[in-house]
């Protein structure tokens, strides 16, 4: 197919290329969250819960953020790393350690 070697994601890796390479565009730009949003004519919470890797992409939206930024919407699908997210409150030490 195309000489390329058939390689499967799972959704949790295309989300996690999103996620990180929206950021890393949106911020490489200087553009905020809210920005990009009113950019994309989207939500900020939408917006919000696709960087943060909590809300599935449809292709139009795909489509709208690629255009916001200036890039295909490729781009926004190649493999890109994303930094591990610490959720929940911070573990507590005990005193005097």
């Amino acid at each position: 197919m195309y000489g390329d070697q058939v390689r499967t994601l799972t959704l949790e890796a295309v989300l996690v290329y999103i996620a990180a390479n929206l950021r890393r565009l949106r911020q490489k730009r200087g553009m905020t969250q809210e920005g990009l949003a009113e950019a994309a004519e989207l939500d900020l919470r939408t917006l919000q819960d696709i960087e943060g890797m909590r809300q599935s992409v449809s292709l139009g939206t795909l489509v709208r953020l690629a255009n916001a930024l200036d890039v295909s919407p490729g781009v926004l699908l190649r493999p890109a790393e994303m930094p591990e997210i610490k959720r929940g409150r911070p573990r507590k030490h005990p005193a005097g350690t």
